[in-house]
C-alpha cells in the first residue's frame, strides 16, 4: 500500500510537470486538459478513503500555490476594480468531494466496472470547474455565465474524460508494480468459473 501511495504522489507530482506543457485547444473554447484533476479523481477510485484525502490535500495545495502566484484580482482591463482572490485551500475542499463522489461508486470500480468511474470523473471535473467559476462570481460581486462558459466548462471535462481510460492502465500498472490489489470481483468470479 505505502508503495502504490507514493508511486500515486509521484503521477501527481509529474502530472503538475505536464500540465504546464498543455496548450489550451482554441478551437474547442479554448479548454484545458484537466490532467492533475484527472490523475487525482482516478487515483481516488483506487484507494481507501484516507489516502484519497491525502492526495485530495496534495492536488489542492498545488492548484491553490499556483494560482496564488498569478495576478490577483483578474484581469485589469476585465475588473477595473480587483478583488481579493478565491481564499487558499478551496481547491483543496473542492478536490475532497470530488474525491467522495469517485469513492461513492467504488463498489463498482472493484467489480471490475471501471467504465462509470470514467464517466464519472468527467461529470466530477465538470462540477468542479462550474463550482470553481461560480466562487470566482461571488467573490468578485456580480454573475456573469456566458455560452461560451459554459461550452469551455463542457468541453473540458469531456476532453479530460476521454484520457481517464489511459491514466486506470497506468493505474493498473503501478498497482501490479507495487503489489497493490485492486480486487475485481467480477472478474474471480469468471476465474472460479473457469476453474470447475
Amino acid at each position: 500500500m505505502i508503495r502504490y501511495t507514493a508511486s500515486l504522489v509521484i503521477l501527481v507530482l509529474l502530472a503538475v510537470v505536464l500540465q504546464q506543457f498543455v496548450p489550451p485547444l482554441a478551437p474547442l473554447f479554448e479548454s484545458r486538459v484537466m490532467l492533475v484533476a484527472l490523475v487525482f479523481l482516478c487515483a481516488s477510485s483506487t484507494v481507501p478513503a484516507p489516502v484519497m484525502l491525502l492526495l485530495a490535500f496534495l492536488c489542492g495545495f498545488i492548484t491553490d500555490a499556483e494560482n496564488w502566484i498569478g495576478p490577483h484580482g483578474g484581469d485589469p482591463e476585465i475588473y477595473p476594480r480587483p478583488v481579493e482572490p478565491l481564499h487558499f485551500g478551496y481547491s483543496i475542499a473542492l478536490y475532497a468531494v470530488m474525491g467522495y463522489l469517485m469513492q461513492g461508486i467504488q463498489p463498482l470500480f472493484r467489480q471490475g466496472k471501471w467504465q462509470f468511474s470514467a464517466a464519472l470523473s468527467g461529470i466530477a471535473v465538470f462540477l468542479y470547474l462550474l463550482a470553481e467559476y461560480l466562487l470566482i462570481n461571488f467573490v468578485r460581486g456580480g454573475f456573469s455565465f456566458t455560452r461560451w462558459t459554459f461550452l469551455k466548462i463542457a468541453f473540458s471535462s469531456g476532453v479530460t474524460m476521454l484520457l481517464s481510460p489511459l491514466v486506470f492502465w497506468l493505474l493498473f500498472r503501478l498497482a501490479d508494480w507495487s503489489r497493490y490489489t485492486i480486487r475485481f470481483d467480477g472478474m474471480k468470479r469468471r476465474k472460479r468459473a473457469h476453474a470447475f
